[in-house]
């Protein structure tokens, strides 16, 4: 459960009679969806590492709203074609070999070739609210969404909970909610301007970037310095 304390089976089970209720409160946003408990269930890889319960109800609107931007973002482009990481039809081995067949080719063609391998780190706790929505804006989602996405995000609050311990909660000022079905297109709409200017290779995998350019010149290796000093100012 999350900090609704609300099954997933129970709702399964009275679907017909919560359908109506439920589609009448999906257009505001409780104060129960904004929060989450940071609880440490074991899933997969090490056994400290927590995960983030969120309410399912938020999870059940978030899917409706995430087919809708889906479509969206597909249509206008919003994600570039540098970005393979939660992106449909792409995958990490088609990052990895979108960047082999550009080292390779230059490699053959007798090129010192440079490839710089960086990383956001704690990615999704870095995305800015006001410049998120901003970019809901620019990218002209429709202001019902981009009204929702930015109640949704004010207030967001978590606190840890082991057992029947739990902590004061605390407000969550930036970052994308953990555990949220939205998490992963947020991050995809965050980070989609981020090799705007660009002029060498670039290619991303959620927060894992690689630059790529060859460097037997003076123009390449200005170019490489130029890209990596416009992405250390990024997202400004």
């Amino acid at each position: 459960m999350g900090p609704d304390e609300m099954y997933l089976q129970v709702l399964r089970e009275l679907v017909d009679e919560v359908t109506k209720p439920l589609f009448i409160i999906l257009s505001e946003v409780p104060t129960d969806w904004k929060r989450g408990n940071i609880t440490p269930i074991f899933k997969k890889g090490k056994k400290e590492d927590p995960v983030s319960l969120t309410s399912v109800l938020s999870k059940i609107m978030e899917q409706i709203l995430m087919e809708t931007m889906l479509r969206h973002m597909e249509n206008n482009e919003v994600i570039g074609d540098s970005q393979h990481g939660f992106t449909k039809g792409k995958s990490c081995l088609m990052d990895l070999m979108a960047l082999y067949n550009e080292v390779t080719v230059l490699v053959d063609k007798g090129r010192a070739t440079d490839v710089i391998y960086l990383n956001l780190c704690k990615a999704f706790h870095i995305v800015l609210h006001d410049i998120l929505v901003s970019k809901f804006e620019k990218h002209r989602f429709d202001r019902w969404t981009t009204q929702w996405i930015r109640i949704w995000l004010n207030g967001c609050t978590q606190r840890v909970a082991v057992s029947s311990l739990m902590s004061k909660r605390k407000s969550v000022m930036s970052g994308i909610p953990q555990g949220s079905v939205l998490g992963p297109a947020l991050f995809n709409i965050f980070v989609g301007n981020m090799d705007s200017g660009i002029k060498c290779t670039l290619s991303k995998f959620a927060n894992s970037t690689k630059l790529c350019v060859a460097v037997d010149t003076l123009d390449g290796r200005n170019a490489i310095q130029r890209d990596l000093d416009r992405l250390e100012r990024w997202p400004m």
